[in-house]
């Protein structure tokens, strides 16, 4: 997947990681470059593979990074394993999950 700096896409989520808010194979739509806070479902790089796109919520600021976790604990490979990420590796902010015809703000 190519990663816009600016703009709006839609992606696929995979894994259980973020049920219920979004389940494996539904659509979100995210705001690549949006100004992202405590609360936000983003997308992030993992520091330690940085090919690999993350879809986390942004729990608390930590050092100079941003603590994510999963919705869904139990299957969720989060800060608690890999720590924070970098401010920078937060490049976007998922706005709305595809409700099967339309699209409903998170």
């Amino acid at each position: 997947m190519r990663i816009r700096q600016r703009g709006w896409s839609v992606v696929r989520v995979e894994g259980l990681s973020m049920i219920p808010t979004l389940a494996p194979d539904e659509r979100a739509l995210v705001h690549w470059g949006a100004e992202v806070g405590l609360g936000d479902v983003v997308v992030a790089r993992r520091m330690d593979r940085p090919e690999l796109l993350l879809v986390k919520r942004l729990v608390r600021s930590e050092g100079d990074g941003w603590w994510l976790e999963g919705d869904n604990p139990g299957a969720s490979d989060d800060s608690r394993a890999f720590g924070a990420v970098e401010t920078d590796a937060v490049i976007g902010k998922v706005v709305a999950r595809w409700a099967g015809w339309k699209f409903v703000r998170l």
